[in-house]
């Protein structure tokens, strides 16, 4: 990790487009943009280990970040990929635990932070801040339980169709009639997401090949949402 010698403007731009601080004027943005520090991080670097003090807040600006959590048998369920927008670290912060879950980079990534103190000190100062907090977090939540619900209720194939395309709504772009997840997705961090086997995955993935419904290239999956939507109403 190193610290980037981003300027004030660029750390602003990101504020803006986050959903959190978006409300905010532009005046204000301005004067609490200077609380922002901008930082990178190297493909697979680390950004916090589950267990952390958790005393800073983050938002990721460029890049991806996965959301990981270590379990008794040596390995590491994704829990989630954090886009460029996504607040990730927040919940810890806020309530002063520890971090529940670690933070690693995907690719070269971009993130700025706030320390808990001034976060606090800024959700004083604008009390919009708390209120979208809460909606955000709620939205987060949200998307857990349904995550959860599908695993409990859904067979490998519907559930690994339900992350393609929730992955390819937020951060696809369109590829020759296909919808391309971009950024570099293996099959083990597919599995990690749904549940399943790395086996199962595999298979599962070749059977979307076959029938037309993805296809690979250079490490990136492209979707055809139409079919996959098709898929999960059979």
């Amino acid at each position: 990790m190193k610290k980037s010698p981003v300027t004030g403007h660029k750390i602003s731009e990101i504020l803006k487009k986050s959903e959190i601080f978006s409300p905010l004027t532009e005046t204000e943005i301005k004067k609490i943009t200077p609380l922002f520090e901008n930082l990178t991080f190297r493909n697979n670097e680390t950004v916090f280990t589950e267990g952390d003090p958790s005393d800073s807040f983050y938002i990721v600006a460029e890049g991806n970040v996965k959301i990981l959590k270590h379990t008794m048998m040596g390995k590491d369920i994704i829990l989630e990929i954090m886009s460029p927008g996504d607040i990730f670290g927040g919940v810890a912060v806020l309530d002063k635990k520890p971090y529940p879950a670690s933070a690693q980079a995907m690719e070269s990534t971009t993130a700025v932070r706030i320390s808990r103190q001034n976060l606090l000190k800024i959700m004083e100062e604008y009390p919009i801040l708390k209120l979208e907090i809460v909606r955000y977090f709620s939205d987060k939540l949200r998307d857990a339980h349904e995550m959860l619900k599908n695993i409990a209720t859904e067979r490998v194939e519907k559930r690994i169709a339900s992350l393609l395309l929730k992955l390819s709504e937020k951060v696809g772009i369109d590829d020759n009639g296909f919808r391309k997840i971009d950024f570099p997705l293996t099959r083990q961090e597919i599995a990690e997401m749904v549940g399943t086997t790395v086996e199962t995955c595999i298979r599962t993935m070749s059977k979307f090949q076959k029938r037309g419904m993805v296809k690979s290239s250079d490490g990136r999956i492209s979707i055809k949402v139409v079919s996959l939507n098709r898929f999960l109403e059979e």
